[in-house]
């Protein structure tokens, strides 16, 4: 397998300072490049925010702060910026031509032993790969904020061995990441293939006028999640019984809502300018303090929770 040293970062934007610090915390060298100078600009500050929030959270020592930054650095040039990787993590935006250029840059650029990973949620990225790439070249889809958030969704292209797939799998267990190999691409894998189903439901239900944004939220937070969290969904209808499941879908009183690529309530608030944290609102206000304490109260919530959820598991296994 192909030893990972030196990781290079394409697209250093929401994910892709995210997947920096994952590798810089997993002692890898981390080169980010973008073409945006305000984006390379930010990166290395919302990195130093989060890294102190995991520091304050308890899930890193303060003192090996300073050497993990150490194993960042910026390029803004991608021929220079892949040169010495051993793996290339491909984080731009999620559009065709784009990925296509980057990766023939890549192509160029990159050591002939450099493996590339893409970080595509619902982008079927094979096609888009020159040849010299196709074997040495898988995704690996992420969720944020990375540092966080452990899963990592790992599929290879069709004419990668096996592995490609298995060097990035050591690797992120390695970081104590929880990796889940697929054997061949789906869009949205499994997470974001129900995080939609949950939505074609709950903007339905805001669109009709059933619920309001506050009790959607809190039926999942005191309800679904609660359990969901160190159950899962199987796991949970086992303690339910199943029988009793079995009964409840053929006795169910609805049929899910229709697929749909747009929501009226969507639509309202993008227009009106409130798309979520970073805009001051979205379903909820945000004005009252800048984004990146929202954000950072969001890290700091999610390890306490991932923190209790490791112990209930550790203690009292279900």
């Amino acid at each position: 397998m192909t030893k990972i040293h030196n990781v290079t970062i394409v697209g250093a934007g929401l994910m892709g300072h995210g997947l920096a610090l994952v590798h810089a915390l997993g002692e890898c060298r981390v080169v980010m490049q973008d073409i945006s100078a305000a984006q390379m600009d930010s990166a290395p500050k919302l990195i130093a925010v989060a890294l102190d929030t995991l520091i304050d959270g308890g899930a890193v020592k303060a003192g090996e702060r300073d050497a993990v930054l150490a194993r960042i650095s910026t390029e803004p040039d991608l021929t220079i910026a892949v040169g010495n990787a051993d793996l290339v993590v491909e984080a731009v935006a999620e559009d065709i031509e784009i990925k296509r250029l980057v990766y023939s840059q890549i192509a160029e650029a990159a050591p002939d032993h450099a493996l590339l990973a893409s970080n595509t949620s619902h982008l079927d990225i094979f096609p888009l790969l020159p040849d010299t790439l196709k074997a040495r070249s898988g995704i690996a889809h992420w969720y944020t904020p990375p540092y966080i958030i452990d899963l990592v969704d790992l599929v290879g292209a069709p004419e990668a061995g096996p592995e490609v797939v298995e060097t990035l799998r050591a690797l992120y267990a390695g970081m104590g990441k929880k990796p889940i190999v697929f054997a061949k691409f789906a869009p949205g894998y499994v997470a974001n293939r129900l995080q939609a189903a949950l939505g074609l439901e709950i903007y339905h239900l805001l669109d009709s006028g059933i619920a309001t944004p506050e009790a959607i939220d809190d039926s999942i937070k005191y309800g679904l999640a609660a359990r969901m969290a160190f159950l899962g969904h199987l796991k949970k209808a086992d303690y339910t019984g199943l029988g009793l499941v079995q009964q409840i879908m053929s006795n169910a009183a609805y049929s899910p809502p229709p697929v749909r690529k747009q929501s009226p309530t969507i639509e309202n608030l993008v227009g009106e300018g409130r798309l979520g944290v970073a805009s001051g609102g979205g379903f909820f206000n945000y004005a009252e303090r800048p984004p990146a304490e929202w954000f950072s109260a969001r890290d700091r919530a999610l390890l306490k929770h991932k923190a209790l959820v490791e112990k209930i598991e550790r203690e009292d296994p279900m």
